[in-house]
């Protein structure tokens, strides 16, 4: 642990010396991210300019659910920034100075990537939680910090499970095959409620892939705690679960992977 511990502090370092050097990319990164996010936050607010309530849910628990989706999508993003992966580690051979070193590869990747500026994204997505939390009045009490940090943790495996199953897709297969974009697209289901959607998409946001819980579910134990908690206590391990099966599934592509070629 004092091993990754260090290495996460040099690549830390390294990230604000590089970022610090060009602010101006820096800037134009968290600004592009925020109008992003401000895009997203604007459409929830025209479908309410048109109805009063979402399958029962108001404009304020829809924003509240939206809050919470977007804060463990920034901290995935922040350390699980593996978007361009099969370009730059399979094409182009930067797996092969990966497989080289004492660390475990997928640390070096994560540690190589790491995108500090997408906190930004979580930080706006607690204010917008914190704001739709006063409008509808909800309780707080002291135990609401520790389940939301359970929920949370939960939620980045949730996120991180899935994404490192579909990179690692990338050990077996040589052409793009464009299921990133798509399964990108289906996780932002997951900020409203599966009530809105027919059956066979709340099985697919709930055990397929599992976007429901990064998002909706635990936000809704907040909101309903009677309705929801059942599936809001198991979103830690929903996490667990894809996270490991992931771990397994990239090791196993690891030792499959045999290098770049020529």
């Amino acid at each position: 642990m004092l091993f990754y511990g260090s290495l996460f502090l040099d690549y830390s370092k390294n990230y604000m010396k590089t970022k610090l050097t060009y602010r101006a990319d820096l800037w134009l990164e968290i600004i592009s991210d925020l109008l992003f996010q401000g895009m997203n936050l604007f459409f929830i607010l025209v479908v309410f300019l048109h109805t009063q309530s979402l399958a029962g849910w108001s404009e304020a628990q829809i924003l509240f659910i939206y809050g919470y989706f977007m804060i463990p999508y920034g901290v995935f993003t922040c350390f699980f920034n593996l978007w361009g992966f099969a370009d730059k580690y399979i094409v182009k051979g930067e797996m092969d100075r990966v497989l080289t070193r004492p660390a475990h590869n997928l640390v070096q990747l994560i540690l190589e990537n790491m995108d500090p500026a997408s906190l930004v994204g979580s930080l706006v997505g607690a204010i917008i939680m914190g704001i739709a939390w006063a409008q509808i009045g909800l309780p707080f009490h002291v135990l609401d910090i520790f389940v939301f940090l359970l929920f949370l943790l939960g939620s980045v495996l949730v996120y991180a499970g899935v994404y490192i199953i579909l990179t690692a897709i990338s050990f077996f297969v040589d052409a793009q095959t464009g299921i990133l974009p798509l399964v990108y697209n289906i996780q932002n289901y997951g900020r409203y409620p599966v009530k809105i959607y027919n059956r066979a998409i709340q099985i697919l946001l709930t055990w397929i892939l599992p976007f429901a819980f990064v998002g909706f579910y635990p936000a809704a134990y907040f909101l309903d705690a009677d309705n929801w908690a059942g599936f809001a206590f198991i979103t830690p391990l929903i996490g667990v679960l894809f996270f490991t099966a992931a771990l397994l599934f990239w090791n196993f592509g690891v030792k499959r992977y045999r290098g770049a070629g020529s």
